[in-house]
C-alpha cells in the first residue's frame, strides 16, 4: 500500500524537533532544569564579577602594600642587617626553576585557579615594575602548598622571597557556594519532576481509558477532582463515553429492530408464496422468487456483519490451525476441496467468531471466483500468525483486490454474481485490523490470487479507523 510523501512543511519541521524530548514530563523537566541552570549561571556570574573580584582586588592592594613596606624596610637597613633579614626570610638570588609567571588553569579546580589568576593580575598591577611575581606549585601538585615568589631589594641586590598567600587569595567559599547552588538546582528539578508526575497521572489514566474505549470496553468514569484544566478534560471524556455508550445501545437496538422488522415480512412472504403457488403449479416462478428472497436475506446479513464485525466479542485463546482445519472439512462437505498446509502456530488470543467469518469470506470468494487450485496455508512470521487462502482464478488481479477492501466496492468479475454488496473484503480487512494485523493480496505464479491475512499474536487495542492509503 503506497504511503504519501511527506509535505514540505513536515520535512522542514521534523529535523528541527527531533532533538526535543517526546513526553510532556521530560520536556517540562528539561525546561525546568534549563531555567534553573540559567539562573544559577547568571547568579554565579554576578557573584564573581560584583562580589568576588572586588574582594580579591582589595586583598591584592593590602598584600602589595605589605610587600612594598617590607621592601622599603630591607632597603633602609644597613647592608649587613638587610642581608641577615633576607636570610631569615629564606631569600634566594634566583627564582626557583619550578616557578612560573602564568600558571596553568586547572579545570577540576576552576574557581580556585580563577581566583588565583585574578589575584596575580591585580597584584602585578599594584606592584612596581621592578618587583615581578612568580607562582610555584610544590612537587605534589597541591594548590594548598603553592608559594608566591616576589623579587625584593636587600643591600642593593635583588633577592627572591617566598611569601605566604592570604586567605582571600585562596579562599574556597565560592566553591562551597557553587556546590550549594548545584544542590539547590537538583532539588528544584526533583521537586518539579515529582509535581509533573503528579500532574501526568490523570493524563495517563485518560490515555488508558481512551485505549479501552477504542478496544470496545466501557471504562469507569474518570475522577474530576484534580487541577482545573485536567478536570475539565476528564469531565469532557466522561461525557463522551456516556454519549458513546448511548450511541452503542441505540445501534444495537436499531440492528435488532432492522433484523426483526425486515426478516419477519420476508418470512411471511415466503409462506404466502408457498400457499399461493402450490408445488408443481409454477416451479420456475417459485424458485426465482425464493432466490430473490435469499439474495435479500444475504445482503441484510452482510450489512449486519459489517456493522458488528466482532468488535464486542472478547478475544479468547485459540488454535488457528484447528479453526482452519474445521473450515476445510466443512467446505469439503459442501463439495469444495481445499488443500491444507499447516505449520506450527502458538495458541494465542483472538475473536473466534470474527476470525471464522474472516476465513469463511475468503474461502467463499475463492470458491465463487477462483473455482480451482483451492488451498490454505498457515505459518508464523515474527509476531504474527499468518494464513493464506489461494486459488487459480483468472478474472482479477491483486491490485484491483486491494481497491475492493473499501466498503461497497465490487470487482469486474462480480457482475455475473448476484447477492453481493461489496462488503465481503471490507469485513475481512476490518476483522484483521481488529486483531492488529492486515489483509494483502498477491498474484500467484501460474495465475490466481493469494489472500494473506496476518493476525498479531499480541494485538494492541483496535482504533476502528481504517489505515491511511
Amino acid at each position: 500500500m503506497a504511503t504519501p510523501a511527506p509535505s514540505s512543511d513536515d520535512s522542514t519541521q521534523r529535523p528541527a524537533r527531533s532533538w526535543l524530548p517526546r513526553s510532556l514530563l521530560s520536556r517540562n523537566i528539561a525546561l525546568l532544569v534549563a531555567l534553573v541552570a540559567l539562573t544559577q549561571i547568571c547568579s554565579i556570574s554576578a557573584l564573581l564579577h560584583f562580589v568576588q573580584r572586588p574582594r580579591i582586588d582589595r586583598a591584592s592592594i593590602i598584600f602589595s602594600d605589605y610587600v612594598k613596606v617590607l621592601d622599603d624596610m630591607l632597603v633602609a637597613m644597613p647592608p649587613a642587617e638587610s642581608r641577615a633579614a633576607a636570610a631569615r626570610l629564606n631569600a634566594q638570588h634566583d627564582a626557583p626553576a619550578s616557578s612560573v609567571i602564568a600558571p596553568a588553569m586547572n579545570p577540576l579546580r576552576f574557581f580556585r585557579t580563577w581566583q588565583r589568576d585574578v589575584f596575580l593580575e591585580a597584584l602585578r598591577r599594584h606592584l612596581p615594575a621592578d618587583m615581578p611575581v612568580r607562582w610555584e606549585i610544590a612537587a605534589d601538585e597541591s594548590e594548598d602548598q603553592a608559594r608566591l615568589w616576589i623579587r625584593l631589594h636587600a643591600a642593593g641586590e635583588p633577592v627572591w622571597i617566598a611569601l605566604p598567600m592570604t586567605a582571600d587569595a585562596q579562599a574556597s567559599g565560592i566553591t562551597t557556594a557553587i556546590v550549594l547552588s548545584i544542590g539547590l538546582a537538583l532539588l528544584a528539578a526533583l521537586t518539579g519532576w515529582l509535581i509533573q508526575r503528579h500532574l501526568n497521572r490523570p493524563l495517563a489514566e485518560l490515555a488508558h481509558a481512551a485505549r479501552g474505549v477504542s478496544a470496545g470496553d466501557t471504562p469507569a468514569p474518570l475522577p474530576t477532582d484534580g487541577p482545573t484544566e485536567i478536570a475539565e478534560v476528564s469531565r469532557a471524556f466522561n461525557q463522551m463515553t456516556d454519549a458513546l455508550r448511548q450511541a452503542e445501545a441505540t445501534r444495537a437496538l436499531m440492528l435488532a429492530g432492522v433484523s426483526h422488522d425486515i426478516r419477519t415480512p420476508l418470512t411471511k412472504l415466503r409462506l404466502a408464496i408457498a400457499m399461493a403457488l402450490p408445488r408443481g403449479t409454477n416451479d420456475s416462478l417459485v424458485a426465482s422468487t425464493e432466490s430473490y428472497l435469499d439474495t435479500i436475506d444475504t445482503i441484510l446479513q452482510q450489512f449486519m456483519d459489517y456493522a458488528g464485525s466482532g468488535e464486542r466479542e472478547a478475544p479468547q485463546p485459540g488454535d488457528l490451525n484447528a479453526l482452519a482445519g474445521q473450515l476445510v472439512a466443512d467446505f469439503a462437505g459442501l463439495g469444495h476441496e481445499f488443500d491444507l498446509e499447516e505449520n506450527t502456530l502458538p495458541v494465542f488470543a483472538f475473536r473466534l467468531v470474527a476470525v471464522m467469518r474472516l476465513l469463511m469470506n475468503l474461502m467463499q470468494n475463492a470458491v465463487v471466483y477462483g473455482r480451482s487450485g483451492l488451498s490454505i496455508r498457515t505459518w508464523q512470521e515474527d509476531s504474527f500468525a499468518c494464513v493464506a487462502v489461494r486459488d487459480r482464478g483468472q478474472g482479477i488481479r491483486a491490485e484491483e483486490l486491494e481497491r475492493l477492501k473499501s466498503p461497497f466496492s465490487r470487482g469486474s468479475n462480480a457482475r455475473g454474481h448476484s447477492g453481493g454488496t461489496g462488503l465481503g473484503l471490507a469485513i475481512v480487512d476490518r476483522i484483521a485490523r481488529q486483531q492488529g494485523g492486515s489483509l494483502t493480496f498477491l498474484d500467484r505464479d501460474g495465475g490466481g490470487i493469494e489472500a494473506v491475512v496476518k493476525l498479531s499474536l499480541n494485538p494492541a487495542p483496535f482504533s476502528g479507523a481504517a489505515p491511511r492509503p
